[in-house]
């Protein structure tokens, strides 16, 4: 090693003794910082990380590479010094290591200078270092794999342009074999097979994050290869003219050994592919403890059946091996219980027929262009998850996000494979468990407390429905066994004394029957297991059946193992006109529901009943409109069931019709709000960190007003990032980064919350201001480029705020509601019957008996387990304002769906999916900058650069000096001597 160290100080001071060095690295510093910010446009991309340097990375090395080894041994021919090399006391390896060593360590301080750059992105955003740690290692060792070609090319030839121009040709072709328009001309298996052989395909793979130990040892085969031919064509330069011996014939059969299992090596790696570490920050490629979980509660066979087409869009074909790597390592984890399948149905029609008839999976024509001839491939992009007799499938779209930067550059990446894919398997999981044994995923015992008054005392349809109670409790305690018990208890009995304490603690009131009645009497049912309680709502139809269901539906709040489900109301939209040409008004929330449904059964309520459907596990209410009282009562009553409320809403709505305009919103809930200490301002907050937003504007032509759409930096859309999240609890895990579009402050009364615990989730930044003004369209006449008046930073301001604990109702001491309106019903009918029996109409009376009975029960008091979570916004759920954000970022905008999406999760206590839900390769975004913030941040990374190049030549320069009196030192010995 110390010889091999010897030679490589010789190479290096030969190197840095021109300025041709300085030039190398000037010119890959060039090449290296136009491609990322001009080439890839990096700000205009917005997406923290240097994928963009990488992915050029193995052409610029091939360059780099071969000017680098050009003149190596090349020079050594024509100079003449190559003779009294080979015959010098050292050993050919030991030459070869050393110059391979030293051009390697050239490589090595160019890809130095290159740092400033995911230095500079860590501070524009949260760049995950693990890409780039694999980045480097693997622009590393395919430099070294370059650089060994690079060697043996120039001992070939004594011409330096020859050597240049025959190595950048050998590694290209090597980084050619396994690019996509290579791949693109064959099918899956054809181009899977390319690209192993493929440098520039490897070198993809390790970019990504994740280091293979394939792709290392592909890249270290390499330079054992050339390495080796390099000493053997040096070793048959010193036979030059000589008999062949058997030494000669044993170099030759040595090497040739060592080239045969540098090759072999490869191939017995090829299956494997377990031995891979995955280094991005949420181990995107991999799975994680979360999905280990779910595949340990299979019971029944998984199958995981991709199909994939031959032939695909080019855009495509690289994800299928990406795919199936991870799908393997789910095989792996569920220790056969799960089985893993790849098949292209064009090849197998049984099971193309299979897909289409039972699984609904069809091919997806994809428009392909050619050298000749544009054609549309119609090709499988799809998997299929099957547990039992569920299934769920997941085609491109579900599994693919699209970056697109203009009209003609896309990006294309697997979004969250992971997730996708653990999603559908709970999905399956919990539909066929909650087909079956209901207690199967409950864990602790549960005991079904029934307070329930005598039966001389309940209205005749309650004693029937006490009786049908027992009926369906005796079912239960058959299918739960040891698991359910039953208790029933009189509240009025002993003085009362139980209804003093169901009062105190769970707010329960006694009941009333009838409009008139003032007879009182208890009907209230618990379930409690593991130190919670919750409350059995009363069915609105008093019959067995929806007393069965609203019970197992309480029951499935105890179970880790069953679908939820998530109650959603959102405001009533007009129907589109589409015969008048007019559009629907207001805003809808399809996305939301699509996006909740993917995990959860999602159930429309419009509350107008006065109560949450019983199967409701939450309660999900978007941009709420004029909440009439009833409505009122039924959220008011399932939070103190101990429910979670999920709220989106604030004083303000906005129309996207036209000139934007925002509009007062009566939600309904302003007072029931304040009366929890939770308090809407009438006011919108506009931040100095927001986000893009094409606004239509008006330019004067001389007395012509033309329109046009300006993609400006909008203050009303608050862009929260890191700072203003509040990730203690987990509830905002997985996302880096949220718009909250045109949203109110929040201000909490601390007093009216005292024994409550009060989270702040989202919060904007110390710079935002508060504006009352409606008008939020800009002005860029009045205001120049901003478009808005620059208000007084007033700090701060509560966007989403979380609050748990015990809630009296609003309607504590209060008439229900339902009794109100049937009482006014009554009386309206009564009104008509007089009318109509004064003017002989002949109207019949209206039997009482067959009226349905309305129930008056008010619980006054929650369980400290009730929660509110509060979005202070009406519009950052809708699907325009998604729809708005996706264009401008040119990906889809999921981060709001996202967040909904995790309160339903976390308040459910089924969190599994959190720490994986929001990874995504473009969820990275940079920080919102202004144009001359961009502009100063790429001129530093050009100043740093150049300030590279100068460290550089000045430590070359003390190496130089240091060496120089070294030699000086020397020769003034052997004078004195």
């Amino acid at each position: 090693m110390n010889t091999v160290r010897k030679v490589a100080r010789r190479e290096l001071a030969v190197f840095f003794a021109t300025p041709a060095a300085f030039i190398f690295f000037g010119a890959f510093l060039a090449a290296t910082l136009f491609i990322f910010f001009w080439v890839e446009t990096f700000f205009s991309r917005n997406i923290a990380d240097v994928r963009p340097m990488f992915e050029w990375m193995p052409l610029l090395l091939i360059f780099l590479a071969s000017a680098i080894t050009m003149r190596v041994w090349s020079e050594e021919h024509r100079a003449g010094t190559l003779e009294p090399l080979l015959t010098a006391p050292v050993g050919l390896p030991t030459l070869v290591v050393g110059k391979f060593m030293a051009c390697l360590s050239l490589v090595a301080i160019g890809l130095a200078l290159t740092l400033p750059l995911p230095v500079t992105v860590s501070f524009l955003g949260q760049l995950d270092w693990g890409p780039v740690f694999g980045g480097y290692l693997a622009s590393l060792v395919l430099a070294g794999a370059y650089i060994a070609i690079g060697l043996f090319v120039s001992g070939q030839f004594n011409s330096q342009i020859v050597s240049l121009i025959v190595s950048t040709l050998v590694c290209s072709v090597l980084y050619m074999l396994g690019s996509d328009t290579l791949t693109g001309f064959f099918g899956n298996q054809g181009g899977e097979l390319l690209k192993l052989l493929g440098a520039g395909s490897r070198f993809d793979a390790i970019t990504r994050g994740v280091i293979d130990v394939r792709d290392l040892v592909y890249s270290l085969s390499l330079i054992g290869m050339f390495l080796s031919l390099n000493v053997y064509s040096l070793e048959r330069g010193r036979w030059a003219g000589n008999q062949t011996n058997p030494v000669h014939r044993r170099w030759g059969v040595l090497t040739g050994l060592l080239v045969v299992n540098f090759l072999l090596v490869n191939f017995w790696l090829a299956p494997i592919g377990v031995l891979r570490a995955d280094l991005t920050a949420g181990r995107i490629y991999s799975i994680s403890p979360a999905t280990t979980s779910y595949l340990t509660r299979l019971r029944e066979p998984l199958l995981i059946r991709g199909y994939f087409s031959a032939q695909t869009h080019p855009l495509l074909a690289p994800l299928v091996p990406q795919l199936r790597d991870l799908l393997r390592e789910y095989e792996v984890a569920g220790k056969g219980r799960v089985k893993v399948e790849f098949v292209d149905p064009q090849e197998k029609p049984e099971l193309e027929q299979e897909a289409g008839e039972k699984y609904g999976i069809r091919p997806v024509p994809f428009q392909t262009a050619s050298r000749y001839q544009t054609a549309v491939t119609n090709s499988y992009f799809d998997l299929l998850i099957k547990y039992g007799d569920e299934f769920q499938t997941l085609g491109f779209q579900d599994l693919i996000e699209v970056k697109s930067e203009g009209d003609t550059r896309l990006e294309v990446e697997l979004r969250n494979p992971e997730h996708d894919i653990t999603r559908a398997i709970k999905k399956v999981l919990y539909s066929y468990q909650g087909g079956g044994d209901l207690f199967a995923g409950i864990g602790n015992p549960v005991t079904f407390h029934g307070y329930v008054s005598a039966e001389s005392k309940l209205p005749k349809p309650l004693v029937e429905l006490k009786q049908n109670l027992q009926e369906v409790l005796d079912e239960l305690k058959k299918q739960g066994g040891d698991k359910f018990a039953v208790a029933f208890a009189d509240p009025e009995a002993d003085g009362g004394a139980l209804a003093a304490k169901l009062t105190r603690e769970f707010g329960m009131q006694p009941m009333v029957a009838g409009l008139l009645s003032s007879n009182t009497f208890w009907f209230y049912m618990t379930l409690e297991s593991g130190g919670q309680q919750i409350q059995v709502a009363l069915p609105s139809t008093l019959d067995k059946t929806a007393l069965e269901n609203a019970i197992r539906a309480s029951l499935k709040r105890f179970s880790k193992g069953m679908l939820k489900t998530v109650a959603l109301y959102t405001p009533p939209n007009n129907p589109s006109m589409a015969q008048f040409g007019m559009p629907s008004q207001g805003n809808t929330f399809q996305m939301l529901t699509r996006f909740a449904e993917q995990e959860h059964r999602v159930l429309p309520v419009d509350l107008n009943n006065g109560q949450v459907d019983p199967e409701a596990d939450i309660l999900v209410v978007v941009a709420p409109e004029r909440l009439q009282p009833k409505q009122l009562f039924a959220i008011d009553q399932f939070l103190m069931q101990g429910g979670t409320l999920v709220l989106a809403t604030s004083p303000f709505d906005v129309n996207l019709q036209g000139r934007l305009s925002a509009e007062e919103r009566d939600n309904g809930l302003k007072d029931w709000l304040a009366g929890y200490g939770i308090n809407l301002t009438h006011s919108l907050v506009l931040d100095p960190q927001n986000a893009a937003f094409p606004v239509p504007v008006e330019r004067q032509v001389g007395g012509y007003s033309v329109r046009e759409t300006h993609l400006i930096n909008y203050p009303y859309f608050v862009d929260i990032r890191d700072d203003g999240m509040n990730r203690a609890n987990g509830l905002i895990a997985g996302i880096d980064q949220l718009s909250m579009t045109w949203a109110s402050p929040i201000v909490i009364n601390a007093e009216k919350n005292t024994g409550r615990q009060v989270v702040r989730l989202l919060e904007s930044s110390k710079e935002s201001w508060l504006s009352d003004s409606i008008d939020i369209q800009p002005d860029f006449n009045r205001y120049g480029e901003a478009g808005f008046a620059q208000g007084k930073a007033e700090g701060r301001q509560l966007l989403g705020v979380m609050v748990e604990g015990e809630f009296d109702s609003w309607f504590k001491g209060k008439t229900s509601p339902l009794i109100e309106e049937a009482r006014n019903q009554a009386e309206k009918e009564k009104k008509e019957q007089e009318a109509a029996t004064k003017n002989n109409t002949g109207n019949k009376a209206v039997d009482p008996a067959k009226k349905p009975e309305v129930i008056g029960r008010v619980i006054e008091h929650s369980p400290d387990s009730a929660r509110i979570i509060l979005l202070s916004s009406n519009t950052f759920l809708a699907d325009t304002s998604l729809e708005l954000a996706s264009g401008a970022g040119g990906a889809r905008y999921l981060n709001p769906l996202q967040l909904v999406a995790n309160c339903i999760d976390w308040s459910l206590e089924d969190r599994d999916l959190l720490s994986i839900r929001g990874r995504g390769h473009f969820a990275r975004t940079l920080m919102p900058m202004s144009k001359e913030m961009r502009m100063t941040w790429e001129y530093l990374n050009y100043g740093l650069a150049a300030c590279g190049l100068l460290v550089v030549w000045g430590l070359r320069r003390l190496v130089r000096v240091r060496v120089r009196r070294h030699e000086l030192a020397l020769i003034g010995g052997r004078n004195e001597q």
